[in-house]
């Protein structure tokens, strides 16, 4: 992390956020199938300092590319700790017609503006087509642990 990192960058919200998600690190409901994921990170000033208790809210389509507009599967939200770090626990994401396999994610410093982006996932052939797919959103150390895809993204926030 440089001293004097850019923002991540803003992505569409796109048409499938709910608001109000249940507050937990777990959006992987019992009985999901897929690839499991554990995403690590921590959000940070653009001068790498932590932020405490900053919003970190998720959500995405199952392995199969579905989202859940009903209800919470694969949905929610944390606050980071103290050094600003946060930890989810879901699938990898199966892509859908017209996107690839990706992440949405509202990140906020408390009593800050809303930072709406989306992670994306190094090697998937889908990418070069999707017309909202950044470089600057792939997860880093993106690697596979008895049968579990591990994975960190650090946001940064103009604050």
């Amino acid at each position: 992390m440089d001293a004097d990192d850019d923002p991540t960058p803003e992505l569409t919200e796109g048409p499938y956020f709910t608001p109000d998600s249940p507050k937990r690190k777990t959006i992987l409901p019992a009985g999901a199938v897929g690839t499991r994921l554990t995403l690590t990170g921590r959000v940070l000033t653009t001068a790498g300092k932590p932020i405490p208790n900053a919003l970190v809210d998720f959500w995405q389509a199952d392995a199969r590319g579905a989202y859940d507009n009903r209800g919470y599967r694969f949905r929610g939200h944390q606050f980071t700790n103290a050094q600003g770090q946060y930890t989810l626990f879901t699938v990898v994401p199966g892509p859908y017609p017209g996107r690839t396999r990706h992440i949405h994610v509202k990140v906020q410093a408390p009593r800050e503006p809303i930072l709406t982006t989306q992670l994306f996932f190094p090697g998937v052939a889908a990418n070069r087509s999707d017309g909202i797919f950044d470089t600057e959103c792939l997860v880093r150390r993106w690697r596979l642990s008895k049968g579990r895809r591990l994975a960190s993204f650090d946001f940064v926030l103009a604050v």
